[in-house]
């Protein structure tokens, strides 16, 4: 397939993307892979490079594209971190991870997507199997009577933990969107509502706060998409609330601190803990990660640690003042809880840099893309793709998983639509 339908072998892979198995949970000699989308992506990788040097090139426009660029910069810099890494290994297996995640669903993805009609194919590639997760989990979640603490863990062996089967939902909740406009045929609308019941159940039983935090940006973002705001309005309004934010730093301060609200299976009570940093055993860790990032950082500011080292490299940074009771030395209870605060101590700033550069690149050409479309199903299509990418720009904050083939593939996929969009099919449809 690889050879002679290697489209069909991409919608597999991403078919079997929320169904596959991580072999280091499955306690196969701590290999941390992911079967059997990895080892096929690095496949297709190869055959990418093998292709580059027979064909002597890439599609320029695809390649002088200002998002390629953004990832181009992200890569060297990443690359010579990897360089003067602390751990030299480990940082080169992480980056040829990023790559194959980046050369399939970047790269080749834009080029699956010169058939615009892929872009269905691509989500219900992945929609599919994702609602038939959601209802094992919730199926498993009722056997428990609901409860908040089993709903950290139905979703195994498909995905880790409940935050990150809550970030994929949220990513995949707007697209959803995209399949019940008119153009639809009856019955195909019929299942897309079923497909959004599910989705969103899941989202909520997923009892994962930075998922609908980012949800909420996202109808944010919409409306200021759906209203044409004016950038200059936006940039006076941050400059205004990160004035009054630091003003009233300390009065804040007090107020979370007086939030004894853990979290419950309540959902009033759920929400309510989202700002609970005084006893919330889950968001105090999160702080301490943070902070461990940050005196990291202060060490190494310019170049890091190397990527992909923080969770072996964190231990000796924690303070005691910081740390909780699933706080642990040994690096075996997840990373740095950020997609930017991550790349800070392993890349040091301008590997942080790199990253913003990326999501802001995408977003300027993105919402630059949506104002010049007509109305109509594409316009639709790019802004739900954005709103989508924006869930996870968001929880990129309070989390990190661009290092899993669960975020990874659709990830690189959205972005892919777009420029792909921008690039071979704009002209075309401005014309129509």
């Amino acid at each position: 397939m690889t050879f002679f339908h290697l489209d069909k072998l991409m919608w597999f892979i991403v078919f079997a993307t929320p169904l596959s198995l991580n072999l280091e949970d499955m306690e196969f000699g701590g290999i941390g892979m992911y079967l059997p989308t990895e080892p096929l992506m690095f496949g297709v990788m190869i055959l990418f490079f093998l292709k580059l040097i027979y064909d002597k090139g890439f599609d320029s426009r695809i390649v002088k594209h200002p998002v390629s660029i953004a990832v181009f910069i992200y890569l060297f810099w990443m690359f010579i971190t990897v360089l003067t890494s602390e751990m030299f290994i480990i940082s080169l297996k992480f980056m040829v991870s990023r790559m194959w995640f980046i050369v399939c669903f970047y790269f080749i993805g834009t080029q699956l997507f010169l058939k615009l009609n892929n872009y269905k194919t691509f989500f219900w590639c992945y929609l599919i199997p994702l609602s038939g997760v959601v209802i094992y989990a919730s199926i498993r979640l009722a056997s428990y009577s609901f409860n908040e603490k089993a709903a950290h863990w139905v979703m195994e062996p498909f995905y880790k933990d409940h935050t990150s089967y809550g970030a994929i939902l949220a990513l995949f909740l707007p697209v959803v969107f995209v399949f019940l406009g008119k153009s639809e045929k009856f019955y195909f609308r019929m299942l897309s509502f079923v497909v959004l019941g599910i989705i969103t159940l899941g989202t909520i039983l997923s009892y994962t706060r930075a998922a609908w935090v980012s949800l909420v940006a996202a109808l944010l973002l919409f409306f200021i998409y759906k209203y044409r705001v004016k950038f200059k309005f936006l940039l006076y309004s941050g400059v205004v609330l990160i004035t009054l934010l630091v003003l009233n730093w300390d009065n804040l301060l007090m107020r979370l601190e007086k939030n004894n609200q853990d979290s419950s299976a309540k959902l009033s009570e759920h929400v309510q803990s989202i700002s609970n940093v005084s006893s919330d055993a889950s968001n105090k860790e999160r702080i301490n990660r943070w902070n461990s990032a940050f005196r990291m950082f202060q060490e190494r500011p310019f170049f890091g640690w190397g990527p992909g080292t923080y969770v072996f490299q964190y231990a000796p940074f924690q303070s005691s003042k910081d740390k909780t009771i699933i706080s642990t030395n040994v690096g075996n209870n997840g990373n740095a809880h950020s997609e930017y605060i991550g790349p800070l101590a392993e890349s040091g700033f301008i590997g942080m840099l790199t990253v913003f550069f990326l999501f802001g690149m995408v977003f300027y050409k993105g919402s630059k893309l949506y104002h010049e479309l007509p109305t109509g199903e594409i316009k639709t299509l790019v802004l739900c793709t954005l709103l989508g990418i924006f869930t996870y720009a968001v929880h990129g904050f309070l989390n990190n998983y661009l290092d899993t083939d669960k975020l990874a593939v659709p990830f690189w996929g959205f972005i892919a639509l777009i420029v792909a969009i921008d690039v071979y099919h704009k002209e075309h449809i401005i014309k129509k």
